[in-house]
Parts: C-alpha cells; sequence; structure tokens
C-alpha cells in the first residue's frame, strides 16, 4: 500500500541539476510506516503530486506519483482508500518510453486526469533526476472502476517530449477544459518555465506545435483553470520531496487569455518571476503543492500535497475551500466553517450537542439532546486556524474536552476549562453531502455518537471514522441549517413570503449566467425535503415543491457558489 510514497526529489534536482543525486524513496517509505496519524482526512491519505479530483458514479478519484501510476478514491471525500492496483500493473510499463527515456524504471510523476469524449485521459510523466530527457504520455479508460468488465487502460502513447537540447522539460501535465470546449494542455519544470499548448479535442493530443511560455524562474506543477473573464496560472516554486525541509509554495497570476500573459496582483509577469502567493507554510502544512481544483454542488476543493511536519514530514492530501475575493482573486483556507454561535447536530439522530444537566461545569459530559433552544446546547466555534477550531459551550464558556486527554477509541467528551492543548481542539473537514467530519487534533479520532444511539443522553465519544452518519455532524442556528463553506451568491431573492403549498419563486441577481443552478430545500431537522436543477441563463426560476406548512430553509447554489434564505409555507 506504501509504493505511492516511493517518490523521486525532481525540483531540487531540477534546480540544481549538477547537485549529486539522493535518493529519497526509503526516506519517504519510512514516513508512511512511522505515521501517527496526525491529519484531518482519514484513511490513505498519503499521495504526491495529486492528480485534480475526478467523478464517476459515487466514487472521486484522484492518482498521484508512484511505480506504474498510484490512485486512491473516496465516496465522502473525507476517508480515502488506495486504488486496488496501478494503472500500469506489474510494471508493464509501455515500450515507447524506454526509447524516449532511457534508464526509466517506472516511477511516474505527476498525473492528470480528465473526462473527454465518453473515456477518461490520463496524462503521466516520465523521467529520471535532474535530467531535460523526459516524456508525457497518454492513458484511456472507459471507466475507473476496476471491478467493471470495461476496465482496461490504454496506452496512447507520447504527446510530447523533451531531450538534452529542448527548450522546456516535458513533465508536469496539466488539462483545462474552456467553456467554449477548447481544450488547453499546460507542462513544464525548471528548464524553460511553463509551456502552453492547445489540444485537439478528438485525440488529446497537441492541435499544433504553436505553444506559449506563461511561466518562467524555477516553477513546476502548473495548472489552469477559469473564474469570470479572467484564467487564472497556478504554479510551484521553491523545493519539493524534502519534507519539513521542503520550501514548495503556491503562486497565481491571471490573464483574460489562456496564452497569457499571466500578471499577478502586482502586475508583474509570471514569466519576470511574478505570482501572488497563495498557498505557503502554516503550522503542520510544510510544502503545499500541485494545484487542483473539483467543483460540485457550489463548492470548490482546492487539492494539493503538503508535508505534515507533525507527523515527521509524511507528504499527504489536503483538500482546502476556494473561494474568490471581491477583486476575482483565489483565496484558499482550511477553514471550513465561519466562526459563530451554532448548535451541532447529528446526521443520524437529529439530537444536538448538549452540555448534559444545563449547568454548565467542569467535567460535565457532552451528550446529544433534543433541540430545545437552551444555551447548553449552543455552541461557540471558534477558529484556530489551518482548519483546527475550539468549541465552546454558551452557558459557561468551557471547551469540548476530551476526558483525560485520551487519544483512545471511545474516549469520552466533556466540558473543561480551555488550555490549549491538544484534545481541546477539533479539526473540521467538509464531506461532500455538506456534512461536517470532525476530528480530534489529539491523534485522529472522529466525534461520534456511539452506537448509532438515538437516545438522548447518550454521551459523545471519539472512534475510528466508518462513514456513519453518526459521525458527521451539521451546523444550525436556531434550528435552521447554517452554511459551511462556497462564495456567497448576491442578488437572490425568494418570494412571495409567505409561500404557499404550491411552491414558491427564486430570482437571481445579475444578468444571465452560463452556469445551472441547484435549488436545495431543508427543514428544521436539516433534512432535505426537496432538489431542483436549473439551466444555465435563467434568471427566475419556479421551483415546484408541495411542502407542509412550516419553516424551512432554501439554499441555492451555482459553481460561483451559494445563497441561503429562510421560507415560510402557508
Amino acid at each position: 500500500m506504501f509504493f505511492s510514497l516511493l517518490l523521486t526529489s525532481r525540483s531540487a534536482w531540477l534546480a540544481a541539476p549538477n547537485r549529486p543525486r539522493r535518493i529519497v524513496f526509503l526516506a519517504l517509505l519510512l514516513w508512511a510506516l512511522t505515521s501517527t496519524g496526525t491529519y484531518a482526512l482519514q484513511g490513505q491519505t498519503g499521495i504526491h503530486d495529486p492528480s485534480t479530483i475526478v467523478k464517476e458514479g459515487n466514487k472521486y478519484w484522484i492518482f498521484g506519483t508512484g511505480q506504474g501510476i498510484y490512485s486512491m478514491y473516496s465516496t465522502d471525500l473525507i476517508n480515502w482508500t488506495a486504488g486496488p492496483q496501478p494503472v500500469f500493473a506489474n510494471n508493464a510499463i509501455p515500450s515507447w518510453i524506454n526509447t524516449k527515456v532511457p534508464g526509466f524504471a517506472g516511477n511516474f510523476w505527476a498525473p492528470e486526469c480528465i473526462f473527454m469524449n465518453g473515456k477518461y485521459y490520463l496524462y503521466y510523466s516520465c523521467s529520471t533526476f535532474g535530467s531535460k530527457v523526459s516524456a508525457i504520455g497518454l492513458a484511456t479508460n472507459l471507466t475507473l472502476d476496476p471491478t467493471s468488465p470495461s476496465y482496461r487502460w490504454v496506452d496512447e502513447g507520447e504527446v510530447i517530449s523533451s531531450n538534452a537540447s529542448s527548450s522546456t522539460n516535458a513533465i508536469d501535465p496539466a488539462v483545462f477544459k474552456d467553456t467554449n470546449s477548447d481544450v488547453w494542455f499546460t507542462y513544464g519544470s525548471f528548464f524553460g518555465g511553463i509551456r502552453m499548448l492547445q489540444l485537439n479535442t478528438a485525440t488529446g493530443k497537441p492541435l499544433n506545435t504553436t505553444g506559449y511560455t506563461v511561466a518562467n524562474g524555477g516553477v513546476e506543477a502548473a495548472y489552469l483553470t477559469k473564474h469570470g473573464s479572467f484564467y487564472y496560472l497556478f504554479i510551484n516554486r521553491g523545493a519539493c520531496c524534502q519534507g519539513v525541509n521542503s520550501s514548495y509554495y503556491i503562486q497565481v497570476g491571471r490573464s483574460t487569455s489562456p496564452s497569457g500573459p499571466f500578471l499577478d496582483q502586482n502586475g508583474v509577469n509570471l514569466n519576470n518571476n511574478g505570482g501572488t502567493v497563495l498557498l505557503n507554510v502554516s503550522g503542520r502544512f510544510v510544502g503545499p503543492g500541485h494545484t487542483g481544483i473539483y467543483e460540485e454542488g457550489g463548492v470548490s476543493y482546492f487539492s494539493h500535497h503538503y508535508y505534515d511536519s507533525d507527523d515527521n514530514g509524511a507528504p499527504k492530501l489536503g483538500l482546502a475551500k476556494l473561494t474568490w475575493n471581491a477583486t476575482g482573486w483565489p483565496v484558499v483556507s482550511r477553514d471550513w466553517v465561519t466562526p459563530g454561535r451554532y448548535e451541532i447536530k447529528s446526521q443520524s439522530s437529529n439530537l444536538v450537542w448538549d452540555a448534559w444537566g444545563c449547568t454548565g461545569v467542569a467535567g460535565q459530559m457532552i451528550a446529544q439532546g433534543t433541540p430545545a433552544g437552551l444555551d447548553c446546547q449552543r455552541w461557540d466555534v471558534t477558529a484556530l486556524g489551518n482548519g483546527e477550531y475550539k468549541i465552546t459551550n454558551a452557558l459557561g464558556g468551557l471547551a469540548a474536552d476530551v476526558a483525560g486527554c485520551s487519544a483512545a477509541a471511545g474516549a469520552r467528551l466533556q466540558l473543561g476549562a480551555y488550555s490549549g492543548t491538544s484534545c481541546q481542539k477539533f479539526r473540521i473537514d467538509r464531506a461532500n453531502d455538506g456534512s461536517l467530519v470532525l476530528a480530534s487534533a489529539n491523534g485522529n479520532r472522529v466525534v461520534e455518537v456511539p452506537n448509532n444511539s438515538a437516545t438522548a443522553g447518550q454521551q459523545l465519544g471519539l472512534w475510528d471514522y466508518n462513514g456513519c452518519a453518526c459521525q458527521h455532524w451539521l451546523l444550525t442556528i436556531n434550528g435552521v441549517l447554517a452554511t459551511t463553506a462556497g462564495s456567497k451568491l448576491t442578488g437572490v431573492s425568494v418570494y412571495p413570503v409567505p409561500a404557499t403549498r404550491a411552491g414558491f419563486t427564486v430570482a437571481l441577481g445579475g444578468p444571465p449566467a452560463a452556469e445551472a443552478t441547484l435549488v436545495e430545500v431543508y427543514d428544521v431537522r436539516g433534512q432535505q425535503v426537496h432538489r431542483q436543477e436549473f439551466g444555465r441563463q435563467l434568471t427566475t426560476l419556479a421551483v415546484e415543491a408541495a411542502l407542509k406548512p412550516g419553516v424551512y430553509l432554501v439554499r441555492v447554489s451555482r459553481k460561483t457558489g451559494t445563497a441561503t434564505q429562510k421560507l415560510v409555507i402557508q
């Protein structure tokens, strides 16, 4: 299971190709073997150079550097499982590679995957330490499901290659499909910087030899996307692959054309060492790199790898929240929850966190209780940075605390005076359905309603993650579901107020947009009672929900953000 961590140190050698070659295989394997699990996401999260997330059916897939090309998948964006086999199993390396890259031993770098023309296109890098003798190849498959009879990777051969005299090193592919269906291909690393080519949408190979240099100066791991009227190029600078000593960081520039020029916020061209820093070392997150963006349900996930300084520098998958500020520049945060006062409701029982006994004294157990609007059922969630939170009770101000500061399975939650210890900090991640998973910063076990109990008074505890709804939580305000992520859509209104049982109307502010819209309706228990999708260009949405009288929360989602509004049905 650890072959994904048998990685090669690329950027350090590409930056200084005459430096003696070091082998980091054993060191990275040791990181995996000695992992203490001090991270928020669950399962097998060790990966380097992760591809953009792609979804097939109910599974999210990601590919990474490794022997034969490593993969892993998740059904909830929380728990990750290693793929059952590498893309090129049993080291069955396509024969053309050794002609282009003599000495290549099957350790593929930095793959990228995109779905086009009814199949998956997987781009991969072949190279050796500190060399411009490199190639990018392409393999295709009708499905990512290894159990399907249609599952078979077909190697399509070379996409582009480089040699000792080439201007650009042919590694680190990334693919972007534009809104007009043009497909753009970025590649390159250190030698000659980053190049941009247009692909033939049918073959997945270069449309022509015309290319553009879009970033230069010790740069690699580029990724292109579009937001609004601008194209954004994400790049990495610094040295990767050195654990806690890595100096990798992510920058960004933007352009009105996919061919550039890409300028940073100060107007400096990425070809002239420009770039606005987007993500750098912060807390235990060292050397973030290799951007990918996955959008679903109005939420943008920013995937990357980092080296965990709390875990001997082991490389791991990070999923952060991507939003856009008022001037159109990307903002990346690991804080999924906006600080505030909430009820914390179980997705399984619909009961809420309750300082049982409602006295707010130290040692009082935290259990699940029937929502009654009491202060002892309200919790102040305070961001500590890097996805960690302090959670204090509104009655008395004491903190959620793990009894005995234990990291063991079955450890119970109680109230205690906040002292900043790791057992009073919780790491919060967002699942694909919008629910939240809370992991103790002391170890990585998650907060659970033991035995999936629906009984009020059941004390909460820490257990290994298994995906049970009893380990997923919703934040509500006065019984109404609160939003936890995504940019806010402006100008959205819901009418009439109050509405009738027949339905209601959603008016979208601004001119028609080339985005589909999703309208979801939740009852006071946080259960989804209606879901309706609307096509692009629509500005007025007729929602036929047939709701019973009561109070509801309406959530309107687009790729660019979400908006929520309370709705009363008479």
